[in-house]
């Protein structure tokens, strides 16, 4: 009978963030997949816990995976956890994962902290929509291609990064984005957490020269929609003259929305209103 892989979050941080079931979980397979076996040790020995590991990372994933779900199949339970936070967010454990979904091996999961959406929830800026960007290359080409990608996002933006690449990326952001607000937010749950609030300008300029240490989440400003120069009347009184120059009511509206950042709608209601 085959066994099942537990995906478990761990502590991004503080030790006590680790959930009941997500210790029970490890106490009960019969083997961990970790990112970093000294690392899960620490965790381990802090929960009493002894427990067969095997390392499985970016550069063995692939020949690591096969050997995992092998043993998986062959009715061994397996707990998968990275250094910190949710396997297989912005993390190798997503090839384990779907090589397991390939084989018919069953996946759980074993919800913890997740770095992203806690310093989201810290960083103040709006969350009903946002997207996840996890790490810039550090492929000059690839990089352009990503940050190019983004220019135009209207959601709130997070990226993952490293306290030595910062003031590469700081620098990159404000080039590419202009003038955002910005959250940096470090050492989430441990004793020197901190939010930063300020904008890309002065973030590449006072917080590039690696003075700020640990993880750190940056959350930035969407694109803001230009503001419209032109009244409701000023789009009005365009379209009527497309109108007058045999253009259907519709496409007059249209036209003039997007010369005025007025909406269609509101132009197309007026002009039927009169």
């Amino acid at each position: 009978m085959s066994g099942e892989l537990y995906i478990v979050g761990t502590p991004i941080g503080n030790l006590g963030d680790l959930s009941l079931r997500a210790a029970k979980t490890l106490e009960s397979v019969d083997f961990i997949a970790a990112e970093d076996t000294r690392v899960t040790l620490k965790l381990l020995n802090h929960l009493g816990i002894k427990k067969p590991m095997v390392s499985y990372f970016e550069h063995n994933k692939r020949e690591r995976g096969e050997i995992i779900t092998a043993r998986i199949a062959a009715g061994e339970n397996c707990a998968l956890v990275t250094d910190a936070g949710m396997p297989a967010i912005s993390d190798p454990g997503e090839d384990l994962a779907a090589l397991c979904h390939e084989k018919g091996i069953k996946i759980n999961s074993v919800p913890g902290p997740t770095a992203f959406a806690t310093a989201l929830a810290l960083s103040g800026m709006p969350t009903g929509r946002f997207c996840f960007e996890g790490f810039l290359s550090v492929s000059n080409k690839s990089r352009k291609a990503h940050l190019e990608s983004i220019r135009d996002e209207t959601r709130t933006i997070v990226f993952y990064e490293a306290p030595h690449k910062l003031a590469r990326t700081l620098q990159d952001l404000y080039d590419t984005l202009g003038e955002r607000q910005i959250a940096i937010v470090r050492e989430i749950t441990k004793i020197h957490e901190e939010v930063i609030r300020t904008d890309l300008k002065t973030a590449a300029a006072q917080y590039g020269d690696g003075h700020l240490k640990g993880e750190i989440v940056l959350i930035i400003e969407g694109k803001q929609p230009p503001q419209s120069v032109y009244t409701l009347e000023d789009a009005v009184s365009m379209a009527q003259e497309y109108i007058a120059q045999s253009m259907g009511i519709n496409e007059a509206a249209k036209r003039a929305a997007k010369e005025t950042n007025i909406k269609k709608s509101e132009i197309y209601k007026r002009l039927n209103d009169k």
